[in-house]
């Protein structure tokens, strides 16, 4: 993902919506004397149609939205937006109909309390009935009368006070490049703190005039009718659960991934090393307590993957004793046995095995003879894609089970990141279990044992994290380096959510320093409170030079009706602080002002 971002004003696509006719002419003339032809024009009409969404938008269209959907924070000073896939998508209809500058006809409004509105579906031919003021739809090629959409009805008093001007309009919208390029729609109200807000996109499209938005009659009770593309929700509660204050409470309760000590000095050396009590069931029926350690430890591995037990034909040979804490261990004998369940599970990858174990066995067991009048073909012993491809999963931890990484929950208790290591034993055992199929007699153990899965014994390193931060910023990037400072990148091996709330975080070598952050698509737009504080009905903002420095803040701008920003002065203001003309001023202007630098907390290793 680009971390350089570019803004575009807009992006119109090449040919707008609507029905076109294709007129062909040939003239063919006499060519004599080579042919006799008669002269003859040839002429042909063809007719075709450029749809676009309108009335809904494909599912995947919304790329991301900000505030998350369903988050709790303190959002008062940000301005909620709308990523959209489709960078042409608010410039394919317009606002205003025979406008010299097509706006954009998609606006997002943002509703607090109890102004939210309900939203219902309703169909094309019934969306202007009901008593609620929506002009009557033309209807285009490929739509109907019976066509489901989603509508919400506005008090109109409510909707003409925070619905932005035509002018606004055009600056709410703008063009991300990152990599590609994504269309932004900006809300022009901030959420009123304390209450839980709704954001709608709506379709706008005809619905302005010289003069503004057409409202419609000004009566008691009127309702506006408005239908809404996509909508989502969250809370402006405190900030306990905005991305920095998430973040750096992860660092209160940043340890190594074992438990507390116990204060039993038989137990307490096992705890350090990462070990918990598990109950355990033996092979005879008997119950008894074991200690497990899964694939994470705390700290020296013990160096490579290898082990005298290596190509055992029970997980029973994996088994470890402990006389001074009267204690089994069975965290390798749990690994070999998880790979051996896991292959059979693949019954595909399974059947790969046993034949290529076979074919092994054959080309090893060859006796060819001298002399032999005929080329005897060679025995295809390597190793098959599938079960390449599979053991190279297990090894990366994918299709572990959870409980077998986080074999007790206190080892991470909720708002918690756990640093570790990856021991190269418990997954070289993972992967002899899982080719262990056709392991019978001890000659079958004895080949294994000669040639081995391959196993990375290089040192992986990483991070568990419990969080909030995991659902309510999905778009989170992790970057690890070997040292404090930014010279010497890890490369990542895995970065997968195991649970909607816990993210697994492996780095090849020795982790010294975790950066999270947030990506530049996830960045937000947002105004700064003024001195005189937030209740004033006021607000501010720091510009940016031409170089991306720190520049000239605005005076102290009023906020509109409702709390909404006024969009147009706002970026007259902006223009003239950094000397430039209002009229150059556009929306990717206005974008790179109101954007909002992406917080980036940093961990750093203290031995």
């Amino acid at each position: 993902m680009a971390d350089d971002l570019t803004f575009l004003a807009y992006r119109r696509p090449s040919l707008p919506v609507g029905d076109y006719t294709i007129k062909v002419v040939q003239d063919l003339g006499n060519v004599a004397p080579a042919t006799g032809v008669d002269a003859t024009t040839f002429e042909t009409t063809r007719t075709f149609s450029v749809s676009g969404d309108r009335f809904t938008l494909p599912p995947g269209t919304v790329r991301s939205v900000f505030p998350p959907d369903g988050s709790l924070g303190e959002h008062s000073n940000a301005l909620p937006h709308v990523v959209l896939g489709r960078a042409t998508l608010p410039w394919e209809r317009s606002a205003r109909a025979a406008s010299a500058v097509p706006p954009p006809w998609l606006a997002l409004l943002v509703f607090g309390g109890d102004e939210q509105p309900p939203q219902k579906t309703v169909t094309l031919g019934t969306l202007a009935s009901g008593g609620v003021s929506i002009p009557a739809p033309v209807l285009e090629r490929g739509q109907h009368a019976s066509d489901p959409v989603n509508v919400i009805d506005v008090p109109r008093s409510l909707l003409v006070s925070i619905m932005p001007g035509p002018d606004d309009l055009g600056r709410l919208a703008h063009v991300r490049r990152a990599g590609d390029e994504t269309a932004v729609v900006i809300a022009n109200r901030l959420p009123a703190p304390g209450v839980s807000s709704t954001v709608h996109l709506v379709s706008v499209e005809g619905r302005y005039d010289a003069s503004g938005f057409a409202a419609g009659p000004d009566t008691p009770g009127a309702l506006v009718r408005l239908v809404t593309l996509a909508s989502w929700r969250f809370s402006s509660l405190s900030k306990e659960h905005t991305f920095p204050y998430l973040v750096r409470a992860l660092a209160h309760g940043g340890r190594p991934f074992r438990l507390p000590d116990s204060g039993e000095p038989a137990a307490d050396p096992f705890l350090r090393q990462g070990y918990v009590p598990v109950a355990h069931t033996l092979r005879q029926g008997g119950r008894t307590a074991s200690w497990y350690r899964g694939p994470f430890v705390t700290g020296d591995t013990g160096g490579s993957g290898a082990d005298t037990r290596f190509g055992v034909r029970t997980p029973d040979e994996l088994l470890r004793y402990h006389p001074s804490a009267g204690m089994l261990d069975i965290g390798y004998a749990a690994a070999w046995q998880l790979g051996r369940l896991l292959t059979l599970q693949h019954t595909t990858v399974a059947r790969s095995v046993y034949s290529w174990k076979r074919r092994r066995a054959m080309a090893d067991g060859r006796d060819e003879p001298s002399g032999h009048p005929l080329d005897i073909v060679d025995i295809d012993d390597t190793m098959p894609d599938d079960v390449r491809t599979f053991l190279d999963d297990l090894a990366r931890l994918r299709g572990v089970p959870y409980r077998y990484l986080v074999p007790d929950e206190r080892l991470l208790p909720v708002e918690t990141i756990r640093f570790l290591r990856l021991d190269p034993r418990w997954i070289a055992h993972l992967l002899d279990g899982a080719t262990s199929v056709g392991r019978v007699t001890r000659a079958d153990a004895d080949r294994d044992r000669l040639r081995p899965p391959p196993v990375d014994t290089s040192e992986v390193t990483g991070a568990l994290i419990r969080s909030d931060l995991v659902p309510g910023y999905p778009g989170l990037l992790v970057d690890g380096y070997a040292s404090a400072d930014e010279s010497a990148p890890l490369s990542l091996l895995r970065l997968e959510r195991l649970s909607p709330t816990v993210l697994l975080c492996l780095f090849t070598g020795v982790l010294g320093r975790l950066d999270l952050r947030q990506a530049p698509e996830e960045q937000h737009f947002g105004v700064e409170p003024p001195p005189e504080g937030p209740l004033a009905g006021r607000f501010g903002k720091t510009l940016r030079a031409a170089d991306g420095s720190p520049g000239p803040s605005i005076p102290s701008q009023p906020l509109g009706a409702s709390g909404t920003v006024p969009v147009t002065a706002l970026a007259t203001a902006m223009a003239t602080a950094l000397n430039v003309s209002p009229a150059t001023f556009d929306s990717a202007a206005f974008a790179r002002q109101m954007i909002e630098t992406a917080e980036r907390v940093t961990f750093l290793r203290t031995s």
